[in-house]
């Protein structure tokens, strides 16, 4: 199993899936079965901020502390997301205040989310207040050598392993969905 970061500073490229789950219990037991190391659970608010393009989140959590901005598309399958990622102290308030002054809340979204590892693939439970219970699948190429092609493949993989239907992927980020819309903001 590959110890890696949950927040490694700086760009990388994530192929990922969003699904709706009405019961997690059998998600955690498949992946314990196919080896996944438990991180924990985090408990995260993420604060998005009003940005002209792409989203910006702060991301504020037991376990991942972040300032996180990305680009992705909203489609239910798997999609490519071009992710740049700094990490933050403990106590992020003077860089809170100062974006919330200068860009302006969108959205927050609370959750308490279950983080699993398998190799380069990242797999979030997630209680997400007012929306319900998701997975998410994150293929992750830290250092740009696996290539978007086999993220897809390992997105898809895992997406079957889980019996993640069709009918219940996601094109919407949580912030999208707290706020009505599935645009791209």
């Amino acid at each position: 199993m590959t110890d890696r970061p949950f927040a490694a500073p700086g760009q990388h490229l994530n192929v990922e899936i969003k699904a709706r789950c009405a019961d997690l219990a059998p998600l955690r037991q498949v992946l314990l079965s196919a080896g996944a190391d438990c991180k924990g659970t985090d408990h995260q608010t993420d604060t998005y901020f009003r940005v002209p393009h792409g989203r910006l989140k702060m991301r504020e959590g037991n376990l991942e502390r972040a300032l996180i901005f990305y680009h992705r598309p909203n489609q239910a399958a798997a999609k490519k997301s071009e992710v740049q990622l700094w990490p933050l102290p403990p106590e992020p308030g003077p860089l809170k205040s100062l974006l919330v002054a200068a860009c302006g809340v969108l959205a927050v979204v609370a959750k308490a989310r279950e983080i699993y590892f398998i190799d380069n693939v990242k797999f979030h439970l997630d209680q997400v207040d007012g929306l319900g219970t998701f997975v998410e699948i994150e293929a992750i190429d830290y250092v740009g050598t696996l290539g978007e092609a086999y993220l897809h493949q390992q997105c898809n993989h895992y997406r079957s392993l889980l019996r993640l239907e069709e009918a219940d992927l996601l094109a919407a980020s949580y912030s999208d969905m707290l706020l009505g819309s599935s645009d791209i903001l």
